[in-house]
């Protein structure tokens, strides 16, 4: 939908909604559908991990692990965002997925929702900008002096984190135009990609693509360690694209300045997953057959994709296709900002931060973002950036622990509204659907298939040289449970409901007139 069909009454039925749930139209509704789709496919951006993560595929069962192992890691992540959508169609606010396990479950679960979703979204900026400050480096970083040293990492990604905040700043009209660009960057670049090394490949050997090799160890550059098991190996390939097809959460973290949103922000939730998988799969196995000796290909590990765009490409052409997935990549990285901070914001608008809510509940008249969350947000990647590049755990880096955490951190966010949603179906907490919604049944059976795929996804997640990663999970678990009984519990009240929302009609009111929002 254009953003000139936005009719008033749309508007209104807009804010009506958000009223009814006891929230003021404080953010500016600006987005349109293609822009809420285009946010969610600029984090998942399959330039970013479908190509730093791409040896995970490689480096566990071999060509099949892009042929096969893709569909199956994508299908898995569809199970969460068939599910989800659903749940947004009918609760469309700002950190959708805090409300949903909150107003569907409990206060605790909620809660317990906020803290795993943030910590998530704060943690895999970091990656994600790490990823690209790598990236940046192995390409034109040399033209700079820049090397692979924590000091010049850490620099990168705080320079870069700090610009993605301020276009943050400015307003979402300015990130939307960004991330709409970024949307046709990724289909283009990938495009080109695609041709290009299916164009200069030596041979093209399609029964790469389901054939099934034990590359783990040296011969797979010790991307997973030694292991005879083939179905082991093959479920831990999942983590490339169950770790690439992720962040579609963006498209409900900005409901509230999406238009028509409990229509809109569904479709943008499933278009974005769907075309991410597609041209992914597309993509992923374009690389797999351009690699000249499979064999030699395994073992340089993490340098597979550019050994290979170095061997057969020319050079302008290679450096125009680094140019395209660098841009992509830094967009990636601008959009999770927004959708980290509107998490943020939504938290502490309901008390759910124990210091400051107030300040990061606050909304610029000026700009109409929640300037105070944006660079809070940002801030905590920085610093999170900083000690993953110069602690480690055991011998293992902290960034290799902590991304791996956060994929459960993510997972485990997404689940606990799914499973709240599920059990709510149909009952008092939740009668009805929202406009978009698939029979009660099909709902139900995805929620289902998404608690099996949540249970797959721990599993290779705490693998070695992970198996820390369980540790770091039992310990925020039990350390988010002595917090809730001993504070929280007493202290927070949840989204507001029932009686608390009529009470809310004279703030709601303030609110608005504060920012200029017109009813």
């Amino acid at each position: 939908m254009a953003i000139d069909d936005y009719s008033d009454k749309e508007r209104r039925e807009d804010i009506k909604v958000l009223h009814g749930m006891g929230y003021a139209q404080e953010l500016s509704r600006s987005m349109s559908k293609f822009s809420n789709f285009a946010i969610s496919f600029s984090i998942i951006c399959i330039l970013s991990g479908g190509i730093n993560s791409f040896p995970q595929a490689l480096g566990g069962v071999g060509g099949a692990g892009a042929g096969i192992g893709w569909i199956v890691g994508c299908l898995v992540s569809a199970m969460f965002a068939l599910a989800m959508a659903q749940i947004a169609s009918a609760f469309p606010t700002a950190g959708g997925l805090y409300h949903w396990a909150s107003i569907l479950g409990n206060r605790f679960w909620g809660w317990l929702t906020a803290w795993l979703n943030l910590l998530g979204l704060i943690t895999v900026l970091g990656a994600i900008n790490i990823g690209t400050a790598f990236f940046f480096q192995g390409t034109f970083g040399g033209l700079l002096g820049m090397t692979t040293s924590a000091g010049h990492i850490v620099t990168f990604v705080a320079v870069i984190t700090v610009i993605q905040a301020l276009f943050n700043h400015l307003g979402i009209r300015v990130t939307t135009f960004l991330t709409d660009i970024s949307g046709y960057i990724i289909f283009v670049t990938t495009a080109v990609l695609v041709v290009a090394l299916l164009a200069f490949a030596p041979a093209l050997d399609f029964s790469r693509l389901w054939t099934f090799t034990n590359f783990s160890g040296d011969a797979g550059g010790n991307v997973f360690p030694q292991n005879n098991s083939m179905l082991v190996l093959f479920l831990l390939c999942l983590l490339l694209p169950v770790y690439t097809i992720t962040g579609y959460d963006a498209s409900a973290h900005t409901s509230e300045e999406t238009r028509n949103a409990a229509v809109s922000v569904p479709r943008g939730i499933v278009s974005a997953v769907l075309w991410s998988s597609l041209i992914g799969w597309v993509m992923i196995c374009a690389i797999m057959l351009a690699i000249p000796d499979l064999n030699a290909g395994a073992a340089q590990g993490w340098g597979v994709f550019y050994e290979t765009m170095n061997a057969l490409l020319p050079t302008v052409l290679r450096d125009i296709i680094y140019l395209g997935i660098l841009i992509a990549q830094l967009l990636c990285g601008l959009a999770t900002v927004t959708s980290a901070s509107r998490m943020l914001f939504a938290f502490s608008r309901d008390d759910g931060m124990p210091v400051a809510s107030k300040a990061l509940a606050s909304v610029s008249p000026r700009f109409r973002t929640p300037v105070n969350a944006i660079w809070t947000s940002s801030i905590l990647c920085i610093l999170y950036v900083f000690a993953a590049q110069f602690v480690s755990i055991g011998g293992t880096n902290l960034y290799t622990i902590v991304v791996n955490s956060t994929l459960v951190f993510l997972f485990l966010s997404f689940i606990i509204p799914i499973l709240a949603g599920m059990l709510a179906y149909g009952g008092p907490k939740w009668p009805t659907p929202g406009p978009w919604a698939m029979p009660g049944g099909v709902f139900k059976l995805v929620c289902v298939l998404a608690l099996i795929g949540k249970g797959i996804i721990f599993f290779i997640a705490v693998q070695p040289p992970n198996d820390k990663v369980l540790w770091i999970v039992i310990g925020f678990i039990a350390l988010a449970i002595i917090l809730w009984v001993t504070v929280e519990n007493r202290r927070f009240e949840g989204p507001p409901t029932g009686d608390r929302i009529e009470k809310r009609r004279a703030i709601i009111a303030a609110a608005e007139a504060a920012v200029g929002e017109k009813g």
